[in-house]
């Protein structure tokens, strides 16, 4: 079976090769006058960038949850007698992003860097459960969707490399601070549906590379970076959606286009 990783691993190893074919390329042919040569020597600069992102889980399965065995009024929508969980995983669904670029110049090297924005996702738990029904048992999976929409404020420093002519290289660190406007930590269940509720709020730990081509009009870069949650999102209920699981936190990969 293939890994949910994989594809999003595969995609970003494809931008890499392309954007260092692309900077092969440029070295093979260098520009006898460079664009946009007193860019980088400004105090603050400004932009936009949008993106897509594969929103994932980390989930700490609850010590000994496959011996647990969940009673009728624990199933939430689940419709048996009883049923325990085999096992759980996190599936990622493609969303996008946009948002505005704030950069703050602190020297030749390092700049200051400040890009709130909107990111719009989806996650997925699958829940694999065992169920006895009427002296049946019956195997099966079901899948709870946390649509996330997250206003971000990520703040870090950035470390860049020597300019190339019209190439330059980054890599960069620092912290995250999102609130999902789709948290249903606050609201109800309605019908009979259950839902998995995650907490508003989140701290994340960042960090990435960055390539950056300056082109005759306005400088653009492409961005790959990593942000690791530092909170347990789960809202508990007592349903086995929820009692099977120690603790959740967020992953996040991200692929920015930039433009300043």
């Amino acid at each position: 079976m293939q890994s949910p990783h994989s594809g999003i691993h595969r995609f970003y190893i494809l931008t890499l090769l392309l954007v260092l074919s692309v900077s092969t390329i440029m070295g093979q042919k260098p520009v006898k006058v460079p664009n946009l040569p007193k860019f980088d020597l400004a105090k603050k600069h400004f932009g936009f960038y949008l993106g897509g992102n594969q929103m994932f889980f980390t989930i700490k399965q609850a010590e000994g949850f496959q011996n647990v065995v969940y009673q009728k009024e624990q199933l939430g929508d689940v419709i048996a007698d009883s049923a325990r969980i085999l096992g759980i995983e996190s599936k990622p669904i493609p969303g996008f992003v946009i948002g505005i670029v704030g950069n703050l110049r602190l020297g030749d090297y390092f700049d200051l860097r400040f890009l709130p924005g909107l990111q719009f996702g989806e996650r997925q738990i699958a829940y694999n459960l065992e169920q006895y029904r009427r002296g049946d048992t019956l195997y099966g999976e079901v899948q709870k969707n946390i649509p996330t929409t997250n206003i971000d404020f990520p703040l870090y420093i950035r470390y860049k490399s020597a300019r190339i002519h019209n190439f330059r290289t980054y890599i960069f660190a620092g912290v995250s601070y999102k609130i999902d406007l789709s948290s249903q930590a606050k609201n109800k269940d309605e019908n009979q549906e259950v839902t998995v509720k995650l907490e508003q709020s989140d701290l994340n730990f960042m960090g990435g590379v960055g390539f950056d081509f300056y082109t005759v009009y306005f400088k653009m870069g492409i961005e790959l970076s990593m942000a690791y949650g530092t909170r347990d999102l789960l809202h508990r209920d007592q349903t086995l959606y929820t009692q099977s699981i120690e603790k959740i936190s967020s992953k996040i990969f991200q692929l920015s286009f930039t433009f300043e």
